[in-house]
């Protein structure tokens, strides 16, 4: 545990905690998409899934607990080296060189905060129905095709899609540099990797919102 903390205490420990536990997150979110596109096919398909996963009973809970402990970890993490970057620049540059960076490393720090405001209104939304227009506990396709009904909400989705595929890209590309698959022969390939991955997932869960905008999921 020592080893641990010692090397969380540092910046490379930072960001390989950040790497971690961003890989853990997206192996959630892609199959969190896959179940949630079901809804195409047919919205039973969504309510069978959530059906299934509660059944877990304890394990879904443990499963729950880590996925909230990684969320936290990635936060503290990010807002850690953001602090730390700032205090070993206190003054900014006079000219900002954007070339030097992806628009999506660029938005990466707001892209991170609109994401956090995004889950918590997520599991309001459609776990607890806090913010549902008309919950039914158990129905969770007919939850998702009511809550889309509303025009700003499904915006809302939309964007933080875009915002999760910003983050995604860069993300996934930033993780294999820290977890040491930094190559240049690879470079090209692991960037079209992180897109791909980025695209797949963020664009999997904007066809729900889109669907509802565009009059096609009812």
């Amino acid at each position: 545990m020592k080893r641990l903390f010692a090397l969380w205490a540092t910046t490379v420990g930072k960001k390989v905690a950040m790497a971690v536990t961003g890989i853990v997150m997206i192996l959630f979110l892609v199959s969190h998409m896959i179940s949630n596109v079901l809804i195409f096919k047919n919205p039973a398909h969504l309510d069978s899934y959530a059906a299934w996963l509660r059944s877990l009973g304890p394990a879904l809970w443990i499963a729950r607990v880590g996925l909230l402990g990684a969320v936290v970890v990635h936060i503290v993490a990010a807002y850690q080296l953001t602090m730390r970057a700032r205090r070993a620049r206190p003054v900014a540059y006079d000219r900002h060189e954007k070339q030097v960076t992806t628009y999506a490393a660029w938005t990466m720090r707001w892209g991170g905060v609109l994401l956090l405001v995004f889950i918590v209104f997520h599991l309001l939304h459609f776990t607890t129905g806090t913010l549902h227009p008309d919950f039914h506990p158990g129905e969770a396709g007919r939850n998702v095709i009511e809550g889309m009904q509303v025009t700003p909400v499904a915006i809302f989705y939309l964007v933080s899609m875009l915002a999760l595929g910003l983050h995604f890209s860069h993300g996934i590309w930033a993780s294999f540099g820290t977890l040491g698959f930094h190559n240049p022969a690879y470079n090209q390939s692991r960037r079209l990797l992180a897109w791909g991955v980025a695209i797949l997932v963020a664009g999997g869960f904007a066809t729900i919102p889109a669907a509802a905008i565009l009059g096609y999921l009812k």
